[in-house]
């Protein structure tokens, strides 16, 4: 037995009150969270700041760990989003009446307790918060120790809006940032319902093999678009580079484009934005060959294999040359993570077979795939995007976070 079972067991214990809780109740208290954070502003970036001190700048998570006056205030408008979204408890998936007069519904209810092992990102207590709260669960949080300081400020922040409202504290809680808790985490069976990884690739993969709980994957984003030989060069210009260079450090960036082959003539064009913002590339034979008059070999560099299938994380992206859309499905089939995967193309049947064939719990067609994100497909904060297809798949947000439950009333029955 961990010394955290009591911990786990005080979770368990609290979140079974969750789902009784008024509507109002929930609402009330993002409301008092949203007021709250607001008003912390400078309490959350001191303790931040503590957690920068100790990061290289230069590393791909310190963007991620980063909170400003203005992403706060992004997480408030995330905060008040949830709110104003309808409880997806208690919906009535399916009802019938059977011959003997018994009465059946499906019924949506919480998952339970949902523990979150996360790197480096606060603004996830934040979002997995609101959406546990809202959808009736019990949440363990377990983030790194990059971001503890942040972590537990928020924490406070959680606490006191949880009590000004009469919700159990209990019910929500954040794990030391030791490797031990991890660990205890992993193993809570019969305490824990689900675990959701959300980092990198090493993360969600550690989680995945050591987990005695249930295990719904999510972040990783090896993502690819393909530029096939009709594609608009304007269009698909500025798609890759919003794609690329919003924001490197998401799961949803840019990290490998696909080029068909008569279309290595544009490709000068095409990737001239991306190194005015400070890519550095790492091209196949073919694309670095048409790129030779650029004269920028710092930037633009002949690929290696490791290139390929890598979730960069950072100002870098690979080229890879196709000569058809077989190839490009091919090559996206042994590299993907399966989270985001996008067509550029003018071609309405290249287009059909590529959101057709591609495996993935996103495909895009002439967009970014920064769009990959609960807020930005109206589903408020989300917890992760899901890149199995059990359960669910794609963005994981307050639907996703809920079960459900057969709920029978009769008057007597008793069967022969």
């Amino acid at each position: 037995m961990s010394e955290l079972t009591p911990l786990f067991k005080s979770v368990q214990q609290a979140s079974r009150k969750l789902n009784r809780m008024l509507p109002g109740q929930v609402d009330n208290t993002l409301q008092t969270l949203a007021e709250l954070t607001l008003s912390k502003i400078p309490f959350l970036l001191d303790a931040n700041q503590r957690d920068l001190e100790r990061m290289d700048p230069q590393d791909p998570k310190y963007d991620r760990l980063q909170l400003t006056e203005e992403r706060i205030h992004g997480i408030v408008k995330e905060i008040l989003q949830v709110r104003s979204l309808i409880s997806p408890l208690d919906r009535v998936l399916e009802e019938k009446q059977l011959e003997n007069g018994l009465l059946l519904q499906k019924i949506t209810v919480p998952l339970g307790v949902i523990g979150v092992i996360y790197e480096s990102r606060p603004n996830v207590t934040f979002d997995v918060f609101c959406l546990s709260l809202k959808s009736g669960n019990g949440l363990i949080l377990k983030g790194s120790s990059d971001a503890d300081h942040s972590n537990r400020a928020i924490m406070t922040l959680l606490h006191r809006a949880l009590d000004e409202n009469g919700f159990p504290t209990a019910a929500f809680q954040l794990l030391p940032a030791e490797r031990t808790a991890t660990k205890a985490l992993l193993e809570a069976v019969g305490y824990v319902d689900v675990i959701i990884p959300r980092g990198s690739q090493g993360l969600i993969s550690f989680v995945r093999e050591n987990s005695k709980v249930p295990v719904i994957e999510t972040g990783a984003g090896i993502v690819h678009t393909y530029f096939d030989e009709t594609a608009d060069l304007g269009k698909g210009t500025a798609i890759i580079l919003n794609s690329k260079t919003r924001r490197v450090s998401v799961c949803n960036a840019l990290d490998c484009l696909i080029i068909h082959e008569d279309r290595l003539k544009d490709l000068p064009l095409i990737i001239a934005p991306l190194l005015e913002k400070g890519v550095i590339l790492y091209a196949d034979e073919k694309a670095f060959d048409a790129l030779k008059e650029m004269h920028e070999p710092e930037r633009i560099q002949l690929a290696k294999a490791e290139h390929f299938g890598t979730e960069f994380l950072s100002l870098k992206m690979s080229l890879k040359t196709v000569a058809n859309l077989e190839e490009a499905l091919d090559h996206i089939a042994q590299n993907s993570s399966k989270h985001s995967e996008a067509i550029l193309s003018e071609d309405p049947d290249h287009i059909d077979i590529f959101l057709k064939s591609v495996d993935a719990a996103a495909v895009y067609a002439n967009a970014s795939t920064a769009f990959t994100d609960g807020n930005q497909f109206g589903l408020g904060a989300e917890i992760g995007i899901s890149t199995q297809k059990l359960h669910a798949r794609g963005p994981m947000a307050l639907h996703e976070l809920t079960s459900y439950k057969w709920v029978i009333r009769g008057n007597g029955q008793v069967r022969n």
